[in-house]
């Protein structure tokens, strides 16, 4: 199996240049909300381990929020951030890009300060490089090429039974199954179908993740009588924050919703990237850093195969501390539109909003920590969508195919690679189709 990482690099943007630079990754467009696989900069689809990519500026329109807690509104700086999940090793793709499209990145790189015509890109990035606090990958070990090739397999079988449907109807399930079988062998000896046999895991990465799935409860476990000890304390500071913190929900400005619609619904699949402060003080800091840690051990080693808790929309997502850990980025690559995207999360994890999200400054009260809050709906779809921006720039290696779409085709492959299987194996095989 080959993991997926992430690379995300955020670099601060020189802000006389800010308005050429929008106008040079709008030519990476071929319309507002649609990327050209193949643009002159960046061209994407030459990368065939990228399964996602954005460029997006980072103009945070709610940094003057803090000020309701008497703090003088920091002077953040304007920030270029891009980002993206591949298979196999982030500086190995980040190396790529460099042979691929370095000249591009000098252009779009250029409009940032501390970046000149003898910068080392190579090193310039790695030096911007801002690690996630908590990610999300929906099938570990699924690869972008695998997608490609199983989706090319589910179409060419789909053609194959439209076109001998008269034939192959009359075939009891276990025939069937055999026919098609035989089919697919045939096509891939003819070099018609092709279907790249897995990678083996790296070492380095099993070494590391069987640290991390051992080592996380081990330190949970060893800090215990420490966290029941504070646990008195947490729940009487939290109560008294949570009675006292503000809601900041106005109606979105229409302005704002117009030009986050012009990107949306373009495909099955969007985008989503939302940027805010975290309430002041350590206690929301520390509080927030531990949920982090336990939503990306669970999203690591238990929700791995499909589905995050209950959702199985979201194809990839992160959560990154940025500005001295006062500010937090979320990004995601969802299925269906923001309004199901919300609606998804309430109806079926509105607690884990409420823990990924209720140290936000501005975010509708909760109680306990995991109750109300997100249950608060017009006020949290205001939040939400108060602090999401516009992406400029956003690739998907698969337009079209959705989470579903994918966990399908990889069932059909598998069920055609078993030695064997049972007959209510085969109807469920077949009910794929």
């Amino acid at each position: 199996m080959m993991p997926q990482s992430s690379f995300m690099i955020v670099a601060d943007i020189d802000r006389r240049q800010e308005t050429a630079l929008r106008r040079l990754l709008a030519t990476m467009n071929s319309g507002p909300g649609v990327v050209d696989p193949f643009n002159a900069l960046v061209p994407f689809a030459r990368f065939e381990n990228l399964h996602f990519a954005r460029f997006v500026i980072l103009d945070d329109e709610t940094a003057n929020d803090i000020t309701v807690y008497g703090l003088p509104r920091p002077d953040y700086p304007l920030y270029l951030v891009f980002l993206g999940d591949v298979d196999g090793d982030a500086h190995d793709f980040l190396e790529q890009l460099l042979e691929k499209a370095g000249d591009g990145l000098r252009q779009i790189f250029s409009h940032c300060k501390s970046f000149n015509g003898t910068t080392d890109l190579l090193g310039w990035m790695i030096v911007r490089q801002k690690a996630p606090a908590a990610s999300y990958v929906n099938w570990i070990g699924r690869t972008a090429r695998q997608v490609d090739e199983e989706e090319a397999l589910h179409q060419a079988l789909q053609r194959y039974l439209r076109e001998h449907e008269a034939s192959l109807s009359t075939l009891a399930p276990r025939k069937l199954y055999e026919t098609v079988r035989s089919h697919v062998d045939a096509e891939r000896s003819a070099g018609r179908i092709v279907l790249t046999p897995r990678p083996p895991t790296p070492m380095g990465w099993r070494v590391k993740n069987l640290l991390h799935l051992v080592g996380v409860p081990l330190l949970l476990l060893l800090a215990l009588p420490f966290l029941l000890i504070y646990l008195p304390f947490f729940l009487v500071e939290l109560r008294r924050q949570e009675k006292s913190a503000p809601v900041i929900a106005p109606r979105v400005d229409p302005a704002h919703a117009d030009q986050l619609a012009s990107q949306e619904d373009r495909e099955v699949t969007n985008q989503f990237t939302a940027f805010g402060s975290l309430k002041p003080g350590f206690f929301r800091l520390s509080t927030i850093a531990f949920f982090f840690l336990l939503i990306d051990y669970a999203a690591r080693h238990v929700f791995n195969r499909g589905r995050l808790a209950r959702v199985t929309t979201i194809h990839f997502a992160r959560w990154v501390f940025l500005d001295n850990h006062k500010r937090v980025l979320f990004a995601s690559n969802y299925d269906g539109s923001l309004e199901s995207y919300m609606d998804d999360f309430i109806n079926k994890v509105g607690f884990g909003l409420n823990l990924a999200f209720s140290n936000g400054l501005g975010y509708p009260r909760t109680n306990w920590l995991i109750l109300d809050g997100a249950k608060d709906e017009l006020n949290f779809k205001r939040y939400l969508r108060r602090h999401q921006l516009p992406t400029q720039v956003w690739y998907n290696a698969h337009p079209g195919l959705t989470a579903m779409d994918k966990r399908r085709n990889m069932l059909i492959r598998e069920g055609l690679e078993k030695s064997s299987m049972s007959d209510a194996q085969i109807q469920q095989w077949l009910d794929l189709f």
